[in-house]
């Protein structure tokens, strides 16, 4: 088996941590806001998690959801929990805009038309950091 790449290294840019899990935030300049939140130890279902874990593991996701509601004004968010690539629990935490390069698609799916690259200002980043921090205590 190769080394899981969310075992190796954060995922992104750290913003929030505790013993159980990390909220981490994407440099994606199609998609700024772009979070995900990874479990720590190496798990690969969400039913592979005892019922409490599955829980906290989702208050996390839904508290970066709410503050990337709060902050980056979406037209709408997507959660998804693949891990085809990289079998290892993680959620995506995406704001989508009516504009973004995909929208309505996935933002893996066929792009349906181009978008200036939209890079996530520090203030915003900031912003985004702090409401994360503040809902997750």
């Amino acid at each position: 088996m190769a080394a899981c790449e969310l075992c190796a290294t954060p995922g992104g840019e750290l913003i929030w941590q505790d013993e159980f899990c990390r909220v981490v935030r994407l440099d994606d300049v199609d998609y700024p806001g772009f979070c995900r939140v990874i479990l720590n130890r190496h798990t690969k279902e969400m039913s592979d998690l005892e019922a409490h874990e599955r829980e906290r593991l989702m208050e996390v996701v839904f508290a970066v959801e709410q503050a990337v509601r709060d902050v980056m004004q979406p037209d709408k968010i997507n959660l998804a929990s693949l891990g085809n690539v990289t079998p290892h629990l993680h959620w995506h935490v995406i704001p989508r805009y009516r504009s973004d390069r995909h929208f309505p698609n996935p933002i893996w799916g066929q792009s349906t038309h181009e978008t200036a690259p939209n890079q996530l200002d520090n203030p915003t980043a900031t912003r985004l950091k702090a409401r994360i921090q503040q809902l997750l205590g």
